[in-house]
């Protein structure tokens, strides 16, 4: 065979595999951007959607009808820190140490989403609340940053898988997040909150600050609504990410309604009818939703809502002595009563959920990681325990009906959460009481003596529960 003919074979092999490789290349999925909310004491009636006619917040309320709502949707733990550990591991919060706000920090040694969507060809970022660490070791900030008790906490989102973050390290307040008034006004304090603050005003520093990296802090643009602020910072990375061609992946953690709330006159104006507190608490939540429908509008303009998946939620129940509202649940922030742990939270995905829905599936955060990977058919590189599951059948017209337990630590209470019944006890492991959540959602009757053999065999296994989170405590699954 001559050299020529030699030569003409391989380019003809060479351009037909080319030729397979383009076309499975065109056939190849795109994948989906990803948004994961978070609120902050949002309790599960502050937000229209879920009958509530007082707070305004008309762009959540379209999202969500547009969308698919949890009506039984838990944080995985009473108070925030946990549940925001559990929202990126998909693991109960106790298994890295992290037991309760402002405690522990996330260790490097846990695989998160955004590590495992940065191997996809994600781009990454962080936007808000952080309080998964500290975020500066050589000045005092917010709650324990600068602090030598808690330098070993020190941790910060680009150490987890993210490109880029913006973010404190806990609370601010939810208008003009840098400063608080030297005076306070007749029904403000510095621990509830404020009317927004007046040009003429004198101020006192917040003793907080908005991190971008390691020892750099933002100090442009921090006036104003807290929101707005985050917001401010999410366009210009989603932007950046359809001019690269890459999908991105966020988590964008808001303040709001977390104390101290501030808000404007223009936001309070709406609720002039109601006392000072409810126009301040109820104003925050209308401002932080205009910005949650902006950022969707952008989603639009780009031409890029279609194949965006948004989950929304909020950390765990509403603060005490707030107008935050659970409704007809039990209890509050801090209670693993279901006022305390059950959250607003809907998923919308306009190219694959169909909208319009509402389902009874009991989800929790650490669901997001495994129906994250299970979207995007990816394995959990780890043989180590998930706490969470799969929401994509339950989102997809599958079964309605969980079949892995919920379990759930915030001291003092221990809890296991089945399709239909809730064992819930001290950490002592004693005082049990038993809840039937399908008929009783308002945990008023203690079901325990009626049904001794079905909460001797969730104790069981609560107990077998609560040995792994131990094994994990200790650090063997690494």
């Amino acid at each position: 065979m001559s050299v020529k003919i030699m030569v003409s074979l391989f380019l003809i092999a060479f351009i037909g595999m080319s030729s397979c490789k383009e076309s499975k290349d065109l056939i190849t999925p795109k994948r989906p951007n990803i948004i994961l909310i978070m609120t902050d004491d949002q309790g599960w009636f502050d937000v229209g959607f879920n009958g509530n006619t007082e707070i305004r917040t008309p762009y959540l309320d379209s999202l969500a009808a547009n969308g698919i709502i949890f009506d039984r949707f838990y944080a995985a733990s009473a108070v925030c820190s946990p549940t925001r550990a559990s929202l990126i591991t998909g693991r109960n919060p106790l298994r890295m140490n992290i037991p309760y706000a402002n405690n522990g920090h996330m260790l490097a040694e846990e695989i998160t989403i955004p590590e495992l969507l940065k191997k996809e060809g994600y781009r990454t970022a962080h936007f808000g609340k952080w309080h998964l660490g500290t975020l500066t070791k050589t000045e005092l900030d917010a709650n324990r940053g600068g602090r030598p008790n808690y330098v070993n906490d020190y941790t910060i989102p680009t150490e987890h898988g993210y490109d880029e973050f913006f973010c404190t390290e806990s609370k601010v307040p939810t208008y003009d997040p840098m400063v608080y008034p030297k005076k306070f006004k007749t029904g403000e304090s510095k621990h509830f909150g404020w009317q927004a603050i007046q040009n003429n005003d004198s101020t006192e520093n917040y003793g907080t600050a908005y991190w971008l990296q390691e020892n750099v802090k933002e100090t442009q643009n921090l006036k104003g609504d807290n929101s707005k602020i985050i917001v401010d910072r999410v366009i210009p990375f989603i932007n950046t990410s359809v001019k690269e061609e890459k999908p991105f992946f966020s988590t964008i953690w808001f303040h709001t309604p977390h104390l101290p709330v501030v808000s404007d006159s223009l936001h309070r104006s709406y609720y002039k009818d109601l006392d000072l507190a409810k126009q301040i608490y109820n104003g925050t939540i209308t401002a932080m939703d205009k910005q949650i429908g902006r950022l969707w509008k952008e989603l639009e303009d780009r031409g890029i809502e279609e194949e965006t998946i948004l989950f929304f939620c909020s950390d765990n129940g509403p603060e005490r002595a707030t107008p935050g509202s659970a409704g007809i649940f039990r209890d509050r922030k801090r209670s693993l009563y279901e006022g305390g742990i059950r959250v607003p939270a809907f998923a919308i995905w306009k190219d694959k959920f169909k909208g319009g829905q509402r389902i009874d599936y009991p989800a929790v955060t650490s669901d997001y990681l495994p129906t994250i990977l299970d979207i995007l058919d990816l394995e959990y590189p780890s043989d180590r325990p998930i706490d969470g599951t799969s929401l994509l059948a339950p989102l997809t017209g599958g079964s309605q009906e969980r079949m892995k337990p919920i379990g759930f630590i915030c001291k003092p209470q221990i809890s296991w959460v089945t399709n239909q019944y809730k064992l819930i006890g001290d950490e002592e492991l004693e005082n049990f009481e038993l809840y039937d959540l399908l008929h009783d959602k308002s945990e008023e009757n203690n079901s325990i003596r009626d049904f001794p053999e079905i909460a001797a065999t969730m104790k069981v296994d609560l107990l077998d529960w609560l040995n792994s989170v131990e094994n994990s405590q200790k650090k063997n699954d690494y």
